[in-house]
Order: C-alpha cells, then structure tokens, then sequence
C-alpha cells in the first residue's frame, strides 16, 4: 500500500463516523510533510449545525493549530470526496500543495470535476491534485448512505 492508500483508509474510518451521525459521510485527514496525520476532520454539519463543517475544513483546521500556523506548506490533504467551492478555496488559503482525492463529485466538486479552483491560472497557486485513491470503496460509503434515505 501507498501512504496514500492508508491515509485514505484513515479517511474512510473518518468518514463512516459521519455517516453513523446522519451526516454525508467524507472523511478528511492532513499529513505534515514527512506523511505524519497532523489534522483529521469528518463532515459535522448536522451535529454542530453549521455549513461551514465540512471534513476537509475541520481537518485543515486541527492541523494549522498542530503546526501553529495557518500555511500548510508541505503538507498534503486526503480527502475521500471532491471539495466543493468552500473547501477548495480553504485548501488555497492554507497553501496546502497537494490534494489527494477518492471519489470525484460530479454534482458540486470544484477541483477537477465541476470546477477547478486549485488549478486556476487566474489565481497563481497551483494545487497537484491525485485523484481516484480508494476511489470504489469511498463512492461506495456516500452511494450506500444516500440510498438509505431514499
């Protein structure tokens, strides 16, 4: 396995936390530069009943505070589901560099799919983007809590 298939698999775990509290279940982590988890996060919307806590925002969050310092540099984040334009444009305020990407959301992602925020020529920072890491099992998790409530 790839670290960021464990990262991923960190996510994942994160991610179903969500979903046993009714929440669209992403999971985020963010590895300091020597591959260290230095932020976690999972989507508490629902809980905390606020729009701004979305997984890749908490983890962002828990990990600016580890490093005492809101610049991420070198660090990377994992996430198992796109960002949407929210996050995206958290992941370019905290200068995180790279984003390593499970499931694409075709709906309302805005780093690769719908949009491309991170990898705007208009903005100047280029964020690499790996997409597709344990892609399968993190569609599964959002496919299956959707379903359930249909």
């Amino acid at each position: 396995m790839t670290t960021w298939d464990d990262a991923m698999g960190e996510a994942l775990a994160l991610a179903a936390r969500a979903s046993a509290a009714a929440d669209v279940p992403v999971g985020a982590v963010v590895l300091d530069p020597a591959g260290a988890v230095i932020g976690t996060g999972y989507n508490r919307r629902e809980a905390t009943h606020d729009p701004t806590a979305h997984a890749e925002v908490l983890a962002l969050r828990e990990a600016a505070s580890a490093l005492q310092g809101w610049r991420l540099d070198g660090c990377t984040l994992v996430v198992t589901l796109e960002p949407c334009l929210m996050c995206a444009g958290a992941i370019l305020q905290s200068r995180i560099p790279r984003l390593v990407i499970g499931a694409w959301d075709a709906k309302a992602g805005a780093t690769g799919s719908q949009w491309d925020v991170v990898r705007d020529a208009r903005i100047g920072s280029k964020v690499e983007v790996v997409s597709g890491v344990r892609e399968a099992e993190c569609a599964a998790l959002l496919t299956a809590f959707f379903e359930e409530r249909r």
